[in-house]
């Protein structure tokens, strides 16, 4: 980062061109706004786009502008982004993500410092300087076609790589101190305080997701405890040592440090009687269906073994005459059910990872079974 920190300064008041590379979430964009507040257009505006979620065909008019008339509902002329950066920094963020028409359009922008608004006939002065980012290998893109080796060519004047997160990993302390510092400037209500081995768990963490998700987890800390000192077991539960983000695993850890914060805090007891109360008395509802929606779309990808699979269906078929498979299905159901918060050690929420089924699914079919508490420990959160 020292070598990226003395090529933006270097670079920075010259006007030149500059092509940033790195993983997602690396900092592409804090390295883009150093560069403008370092550079002689400092005072000018600073306008990031991200080629990849413009849509194809409005991507020129969002550029370059549109004359009226340009198209059906244009009914003014209109500025595009270009000219809103006039006299700063335009960072074309994701370009290898840039259709490739347009591509030839934004070689005209760079070779000769003008533009024309989608619909017009004057030529006007591109007054900026143009920051090139993205994630991607614009060497293979150009090797199969996707991106003009013109337009690549021009746009790596100044080229500034930055490594992943996993590849640096003496950069996680001062990050966090960073980090914290913004928090503290932007008035966030919850700043983590770590311990140092809070900060080494950290360091010692892959990041899939680099400073973006550095700076998630410490954010996510700050909301589940607060002004507490967090170690080194709180920040485990945070963050997985895996090279991949797991959602089914972020979300389950999520939830196992509120439970741990809600014992500790003491409305464990309160939540366990709200949940077989009847739905107007439970007042904390509204915040358990929402955290509930939060982890939809099969978080927890726990399900049982097939009934197929361990069950001779034909006995039970022919068990007796009135054979109901409604009836049949309820009671295996209720079973399940039972067993699974017997497992649980009486916890609903535990019993519903097993099962797969959201918390307050579970809560309601307690409820259409008439399951007897007393037959687990109890119906915790």
């Amino acid at each position: 980062m020292r070598e990226v920190v003395h090529m933006v300064n270097r670079v920075a008041p010259s006007g030149t061109t500059v092509f940033i590379n790195g993983p997602s979430g690396s900092g592409k964009e804090f390295v883009a706004r150093a560069i403008h507040l370092l550079s002689k257009r400092s005072n000018g505006p600073f306008v990031p786009v991200n080629c990849g979620a413009i849509p194809r065909d409005l991507i020129e008019g969002e550029l370059f502008g549109s004359e009226k008339g340009a198209f059906t509902g244009s009914i003014k002329t209109r500025q595009g982004l270009m000219e809103i950066a006039s006299g700063g920094t335009l960072v074309l963020d994701e370009i290898g993500d840039m259709p490739h028409d347009m591509q030839v359009k934004m070689l005209r922008v760079l070779e000769e410092r003008s533009f024309t608004r989608l619909g017009g006939d004057r030529s006007i002065k591109a007054d900026l300087r143009i920051v090139c980012a993205t994630h991607r290998d614009l060497d293979k893109l150009v090797e199969t076609g996707a991106f003009r080796e013109d337009l690549y060519y021009r746009i790596n004047v100044f080229p500034i790589g930055i490594a992943a997160l996993d590849d640096r990993p003496e950069d996680v302390p001062p990050l966090v101190e960073l980090i914290l510092e913004r928090f503290r400037e932007q008035g966030f209500l919850n700043v983590p305080r770590l311990r140092p081995d809070a900060v080494a768990a950290l360091q010692a963490a892959a990041w899939p997701g680099n400073v973006r998700q550095l700076r998630n987890v410490l954010e996510r800390a700050g909301v589940l405890y607060g002004d507490r000192p967090v170690d080194a077991s709180m920040i485990s539960r945070l963050v997985k040592p895996a090279k991949r983000i797991d959602r089914a695993a972020e979300a389950e850890a999520l939830w196992e440090a509120a439970g741990e914060l809600a014992a500790a805090d003491g409305f464990e007891d309160g939540l366990a009687e709200a949940e077989t109360a009847a739905p107007s008395e439970r007042a904390s509802a509204p915040i358990e269906d929402a955290i509930d929606r939060a982890f939809e779309d099969d978080a927890f990808d726990a399900r049982p073994a097939a009934a197929a699979d361990t069950i001779d269906v034909r006995a039970v078929l022919r068990r007796t005459d009135k054979f109901s498979l409604k009836d049949y299905m309820a009671e295996m159901e209720s079973d399940f059910i039972r067993i699974a918060l017997e497992d649980a050690g009486g916890s609903v929420s535990g019993a519903a990872r097993i099962l797969g089924f959201q918390r307050t699914t579970l809560i309601e079919k307690i409820r259409k079974f008439a399951i007897d508490r007393n037959g687990t420990e109890r119906l915790s959160a």
